[in-house]
């Protein structure tokens, strides 16, 4: 919760005049409902695509002050996050509710991000894989694998979130790798296509060394891509 219309405006154009330099990496924003206008004006003949944080599960109702999948859709959205460790931990979101937002997405030809990820009390207790399975595995049951050529995973440990903490490149790896394995028992194919972006405390300082493992396909930036400078950096380190 972050920005203002005075504020964004030359983050979007800083953004978008560093991304036009950029190849072989896709960027995108994804802001608050509030400032999508903006992004569509902004970003429209860019290089650079957007999409909203959060979206509801249905597609219309008495539901004040949520948003609909087709309403990010009016705004040309091309991806939206669905069950960001914040909505998990913090608006108690389940693993059903998020599979249903996922779906909901995808049915109104948005691109959903699929955030998993453990706590660090879950970490320590050695149920990381469980945690990330369940997660996972509640968006295959409802949506069917298939669904996956049309997403983007992001695997986001929530001890490594705003806290200044990074999980190894190692250790981000082992759970990219199990996500993939896990996609795989499924559909090889899939799993091989599936983009899989690292979230936690991403920084030009080590995004090189992150992206460079082989199942980590990108980043799903945070405070980070507040100052242009320092996502541009991040951008350009996947190249």
């Amino acid at each position: 919760m972050h920005g203002s219309l005075a504020q964004n405006e030359p983050l979007l154009a800083a953004v978008k005049s560093g991304a036009s330099q950029l190849s072989r990496v896709d960027v995108a924003v994804c802001a608050p409902f509030p400032y999508l206008a903006q992004l569509k004006q902004e970003l429209s003949a860019s290089a650079v695509k957007w999409g909203a944080q959060d979206v509801h599960q249905l597609e219309k109702g008495a539901f004040t002050g949520e948003v609909s999948a087709a309403m990010l859709a009016d705004f040309a959205c091309t991806y939206v996050l669905v069950g960001h460790s914040e909505r998990r931990s913090i608006y108690g979101e389940s693993s059903r509710l998020v599979a249903e937002k996922f779906a909901a997405a995808q049915q109104a030809g948005l691109i959903p991000i699929l955030c998993v990820g453990e706590t660090l009390e879950q970490r320590e207790s050695g149920a990381t894989e469980a945690v990330v399975a369940e997660q996972l595995d509640a968006a295959i049951a409802l949506a069917g694998v298939q669904a996956l050529r049309k997403a983007v995973v992001a695997y986001e440990p929530v001890w490594a979130i705003g806290t200044g903490k990074t999980a190894s490149p190692e250790q981000a790896q082992a759970v990219h790798a199990f996500i993939r394995q896990r996609v795989a028992g499924h559909d090889a194919q899939v799993a091989q296509g599936l983009v899989i972006l690292y979230g936690g405390s991403v920084k030009a300082a080590n995004a090189a060394e992150l992206f460079a493992k082989a199942d980590i396909d990108g980043g799903l930036i945070g405070g980070a891509a507040l100052v242009a400078d320092e996502f541009l950096a991040i951008c350009r380190a996947g190249q």
